[in-house]
């Protein structure tokens, strides 16, 4: 950052966007480290790869919770990305338990997709439309992939990654967690000269 501080010339808006690009490159980089270190060392690499593949898919247009401190993003990944493909590979769902599960996170995805964070509102209505368009199209395409196809690993993996995607737009886990909800609203209301 001091290097780019005298090289350019930039505000102090862009100035933070580069910090927290780059500190954002540096968190995901050390977390994929370490938590595929231990994922090597527990023989579930590929799974937890393929979970990530498949969580980050829907992650893109839905947006979701992150967490506000450092330690808690540790905590929390490599919860996530150690015990749940832990789970896709032991848990068995029957097919009706399934079908539940897909069409209740279907209608929540409809409901709450994106969710935006207090750092990155979604502030333009068409965009958020896209991403609440394309975010319900991905939970209807994995529910009906993982009806069909027959590997409980994937179909597992499918299910759970709508199911932490669908936590983690959910309003009251924002509540939770005690961090703003629906934050293109706030902004809109503290820039009134904003064209939306």
């Amino acid at each position: 950052m001091n290097y780019i501080k005298k090289h350019t010339n930039y505000d102090s808006t862009k100035l933070k966007e580069i910090e927290y690009g780059i500190v954002s490159i540096y968190l995901t980089l050390s977390k994929f480290i370490v938590i595929s270190s231990i994922c090597l060392i527990f023989g579930i690499f590929k799974e937890m790869f393929i979970f990530t593949i498949f969580f980050n898919i829907l992650r893109l247009p839905a947006f979701g919770l992150h967490a506000s401190k450092s330690w808690m993003c540790w905590v929390s990944s490599t919860i996530i990305f150690i015990i749940i493909p832990l789970l896709c590979i032991y848990l068995y769902l029957n097919i009706y338990i399934k079908i539940i599960i897909c069409l209740i996170c279907i209608v929540l995805m409809l409901k709450n997709a994106p969710a935006d964070t207090k750092k990155r509102p979604i502030i333009n209505k068409k965009r958020r439309k896209i991403y609440k368009t394309i975010s319900t199209l991905l939970a209807i395409l994995f529910s009906i992939c993982s009806i069909i196809i027959k590997n409980d690993f994937i179909t597992n993996s499918l299910i759970f990654a709508l199911i932490l995607e669908n936590c983690l737009i959910a309003p009251t886990v924002y509540k939770i967690f005690k961090l703003p909800y629906n934050n293109y609203l706030t902004f809109l209301k503290e820039h009134p000269d904003f064209i939306n």
